[in-house]
């Protein structure tokens, strides 16, 4: 398995993926260690995990290098990546005993009545290439204090950055047999599919989430899907600084070139403010700097794969064919690396596809709108519910509208955010279950009912 850099093309190594004979091999000294790694007590558990946080901070520099390699964003934001990381494990930690202890229910002078966490055994782990130390450690780190094994396989984008990730967890003091990782592309992915694990946590697309799903259903196991979204924004006409508000949300739509699940991807501006916030919008596209995620002051590096810019090019011709304004770039750049412009587009509609299915990649429509119920409707109009954003003055005016969208999240006078104390999930095409908060630690738990009269 080749792993290519995609700002310059060129191979950065080789590795030899995983085999059948191999991945058995590593779940059964998984399954056999568990109940080991189980019986450390939680305190210990959580002082390994806090060690592997430390160990982040120390090494950040060569880890940032590793991941821009791979994936392409520029050195800070991958700076920004594994700082997250570290935030979010802080609070993981700082919170498992709270939320894995033994919870008395009720308790008179004849019964205890009690709830137990209990791991689920050994679970896999298929994550993502876009962020992945965050996406990462919303699963491993909870699972790893819950008492699981994990069986981790990062994207084939990704991989040097999952390896540096096994490394690093054993160099905590994760047993050498409760981590292990799977290194190869889908056909890896399958055999993992084929085992007896105990549960299965998948970061990705709605078409591989749901091949995941119905395939690990027969196993009447856990299965958590954390997958794309449509995220809508809407801008209100009561916003006091248009030039703020259209310079943050085009950071909500492009930072780490729109490659995140919860990025804006469409947006949608009442008239009374649509004007100046197009003008501002635009302005601040224009100003960032595209080149090499290596070099200083690059906020638009690389797509992560080349296929994304096919996609790209055929949304940017279908919305043109049917009526769309080209506000900002719109092209393929010239030259090594899988460079594609930023791009803004106008006039657009819910016909087609940059208005309807996830772009993933740094193009946004910008759509005007009448009035706040017209601005609902269209947020309602997708298949997907991850995210949505408002920007206004009114707080309540603010709330009552993103409590009639079905997403997983809502944003007022923010977007493009996660944070550890909240769950993280979604709705409809954007996948169920939750990571993060004490929903997301839990969820790698399962409880069981104690009765205890004496």
């Amino acid at each position: 398995m080749q792993i290519i850099n995609p700002a310059t093309e060129e191979i950065i190594m080789s590795l030899a993926q995983d085999t059948q004979a191999s991945v058995e091999q590593k779940f059964n000294e998984l399954k056999n260690t568990q109940p080991t790694w189980a019986e450390v007590p939680l305190a210990e558990r959580i002082t390994i995990v806090k060690k592997f946080a430390d160990i982040l901070e120390r090494n950040i520099e060569s880890l940032t290098a590793i991941l821009t390699s791979e994936v392409g964003k520029p050195l800070q934001q991958s700076r920004n990546e594994i700082n997250g990381a570290r935030a979010r494990i802080k609070w993981l930690s700082e919170n498992a005993e709270k939320y894995l202890a033994d919870e008395t229910m009720f308790q008179d002078q004849s019964i205890t009545e009690k709830i137990s966490y209990e791991p689920l055994g050994v679970v896999c782990n298929i994550s993502a290439w876009n962020y992945p130390y965050l996406v990462g450690v919303n699963v491993f780190v909870p699972a790893l204090l819950a008492g699981n094994a994990v069986f981790y396989k990062p994207s084939e984008c990704s991989t040097l950055t999952g390896l540096e990730i096994e490394k690093l967890l054993k160099q905590a003091g994760v047993p050498a047999n409760v981590f292990h990782i799977a290194v190869g592309g889908r056909e890896v992915g399958e055999l993992l599919l084929n085992l007896p694990l105990d549960g299965y946590f998948f970061t990705g697309s709605y078409k591989t989430g749901k091949y995941i799903y119905e395939k690990v259903a027969p196993k009447m196991v856990p299965c958590q899907c954390e997958l794309g979204g449509k995220d809508p924004l809407y801008v209100t006409d009561d916003i006091a600084d248009v030039k703020a508000v259209a310079a943050g949300t085009a950071d909500g739509a492009f930072y780490n070139n729109g490659q995140s699940c919860c990025a804006v991807e469409r947006i949608y501006v009442h008239e009374n403010v649509y004007d100046q916030y197009v003008e501002e919008f635009v302005k601040e596209v224009n100003l960032w700097k595209i080149g090499r995620p290596t070099e200083q002051g690059v906020y638009i590096g690389p797509l992560s794969r080349k296929e994304q810019i096919a996609f790209l090019e055929n949304q940017v011709a279908d919305a043109l064919q049917k009526g769309a304004t080209l506000a900002a770039g719109g092209r393929r750049m010239e030259g090594k690396g899988f460079y594609f412009e930023p791009t803004v587009l106008l006039d657009v509609n819910h016909s087609m596809s940059v208005m309807k299915d996830e772009s993933f990649g740094p193009i946004i429509g910008i759509l005007k709108v009448t009035n706040d119920e017209q601005a609902i409707q269209l947020m309602q109009d997708t298949e997907y519910g991850l995210t949505s954003s408002v920007y206004s003055q009114n707080q309540t005016r603010a709330e009552s509208i993103l409590k009639k969208i079905n997403s997983g999240t809502g944003y007022w006078n923010c977007c493009d955010r996660v944070s550890a104390a909240l769950p993280w999930s979604g709705r409809k095409h954007s996948g169920f279950g939750a990571t993060l908060s004490h929903a997301g630690i839990r969820a790698f738990t399962k409880p069981k009912a104690f009765h205890l009269r004496g």
